[in-house]
């Protein structure tokens, strides 16, 4: 008798406590989703404070890249909301065919985008400073796809390959290659973006290449 007390009474604390766990859950998702609506399109955001669904590896916050040099102070992803909303919506797509984005780089404040130009001054490879690159006004993004488990795929070169086989329309004899490069460029021109011709990693967001070229800076933790 004693443990059929007890256990009832374990079920009456349950359902209260999740009934009460349920309510707020939904309200604190409804304050969420209430300012997710108030950011203004151009604000500046952290794409991880939206979405835990990235993977990153920001290549600018380490020497790992062409230009031998850490100019980040630290890894961070931001961009203005507008490119956030389009690429949480690509990476939905991406992850009901077994993908996820993988970021190298995205917003890069104009003083990050002057270092670089000094360490290596060639339009070709670092966009001059003084016309801005749309990294600059925070709707660019270098991305590849890995998949669920975090294998990269094969894309037919490395991020911030200069050569000819970087182009999008360079035809490699791996359809595997192939498809994968059509994958990642058909569903980010889906979203909103436009690709870079010469380099399969870079997309622009079409909305935002007439936003101003920024200096925000962001507080490294």
């Amino acid at each position: 008798m004693r443990f059929v007390l007890l256990f009832s009474f374990f079920l009456l604390f349950s359902s209260i406590y999740f009934k009460v766990y349920s309510q707020t859950s939904e309200r604190q998702l409804a304050t969420k989703n209430k300012l997710m609506l108030s950011i203004s399109d151009t604000t500046f955001v952290n794409l991880k404070d939206y979405s835990e669904d990235f993977v990153y590896d920001m290549k600018y916050a380490t020497t790992d890249n062409f230009l031998k040099s850490k100019v980040y102070d630290c890894a961070a992803c931001f961009l203005r909301w507008k490119t956030v909303k389009a690429l949480i919506k690509a990476n939905d797509t991406f992850m009901q065919k077994g993908f996820k984005i993988k970021l190298f780089d995205c917003y890069r404040p104009l003083d990050i985008q002057k270092k670089m130009w000094k360490i290596v001054s060639n339009p070709e490879y670092v966009a001059d400073p003084a016309k801005g690159s749309i990294h600059n006004r925070g709707g660019a993004v270098d991305l590849t796809l890995v998949t669920l488990e975090g294998k990269e795929l094969n894309m037919g070169t490395a991020f911030d390959f200069f050569g000819k086989e970087a182009s999008h329309g360079y035809l490699f004899p791996d359809k595997k290659v192939m498809d994968n490069r059509k994958m990642l460029k058909k569903i980010m021109l889906q979203n909103g973006f436009k690709a870079f011709d010469s380099e399969w990693w870079h997309y622009n967001l079409a909305s935002g290449l007439t936003d101003k070229v920024s200096n925000t800076k962001w507080e490294c933790d």
